[in-house]
């Protein structure tokens, strides 16, 4: 099985919309390992690692966003996991 680290950047409009409980709570549910986070500049950062079908199925979701969400692009960037973090979080 293949790990690896998604870093994903989502731009559009993602903050007070529960983006950040969003992806907590599908993380959480798909077993990944990260943070998600808001930016100054109202995109959200994600940082998640895990089996790679997983990472894939969040990315789906990062896209989707939230039913108040409006998401317009999704900046991605795939590494090897690093295992610097367990369980996932959100950082504030």
């Amino acid at each position: 099985m293949e790990v690896a680290r998604l870093q994903a950047h989502v731009r559009g409009d993602v903050q007070g919309v529960g983006f950040r409980d969003y992806v907590f709570r599908t993380a959480a549910r798909l077993g990944l390992d990260g943070w998600v986070r808001n930016l100054p500049d109202g995109t959200v950062e994600c940082v998640a690692e895990g089996p790679r079908h997983a990472l894939e199925d969040l990315l789906s979701r990062l896209r989707q966003g939230p039913s108040l969400a409006e998401v317009e692009e999704v900046d991605v960037d795939w590494s090897p996991a690093q295992r610097d973090v367990r369980g996932f979080h959100v950082r504030f």
